[in-house]
């Protein structure tokens, strides 16, 4: 058996910049990128053509999008300004740690995380109350290259941890995603139904 949480809106909540097209376009340009005029509206369009349930890197989409208009920076500038973006203040859900803890009790713990911006997970979870040694492994889809739903993103936590991904209990807040884990056998806590302080005691029953 091994538990993952879902990390944004289950664990921790983030402030999220407003229009998050605006605050990557001024950290392009704090960076000297000439930003396009265009690149508002660019950002919210498809720029890369990947198969459905597949994870864009928001660097990847950003950079797609300046280069269709004739910018092209630098992959590491690109990359800085995105993380700058959403550097978030972080508040811990109340009940997170103690549902970690409580999962720790029954097995692996790990950490499945719909983000395409790198190190925000990571970042997020340093700036929280919860101890990161408490997980065993932290997969985000922009690390794993899936989204759940998709079930390549829970095999690709299964796997990481060696578990049979039927043998998987996931915690999370969005029925739309993290529900996602029946589709493969597993078991799914949503925080629709029950609170993170549930989760415990719900544990104990399923184990």
């Amino acid at each position: 058996m091994a538990v993952s949480f879902d990390l944004f809106g289950t664990l921790v909540s983030v402030d999220r910049p407003d229009s998050p097209a605006d605050a990557v376009a001024t950290e392009l340009a704090s960076r000297g990128v000439d930003v396009p005029a265009e690149f508002v509206a660019d950002y919210r369009e498809i720029q890369i053509d990947a198969p459905e349930g597949a994870e864009v890197p928001l660097p990847a989409h950003v950079a797609a999008a300046l280069r269709s208009r004739g910018v092209s920076p630098t992959d590491n500038v690109v990359r800085r300004a995105v993380v700058a973006a959403f550097d978030p203040a972080v508040e811990t859900r109340p009940g997170a740690v103690d549902a970690v803890a409580a999962a720790a009790e029954h097995g692996a713990v790990g950490v499945l995380s719909n983000c395409s911006v790198p190190e925000l997970v990571p970042r997020a979870l340093l700036r929280s109350d919860i101890d990161r040694s408490a997980f065993d492994v932290i997969v985000s889809s922009a690390g794993c290259g899936w989204r759940k739903p998709d079930p390549r993103a829970f095999e690709s936590f299964a796997s990481r941890l060696g578990v049979d991904v039927g043998s998987v209990i996931h915690v999370g807040d969005d029925p739309d995603t993290d529900a996602g884990i029946e589709a493969v056998g597993g078991t799914a806590i949503l925080l629709d139904e029950h609170s993170l302080a549930d989760v415990p005691a719900l544990l104990d029953e399923v184990a």
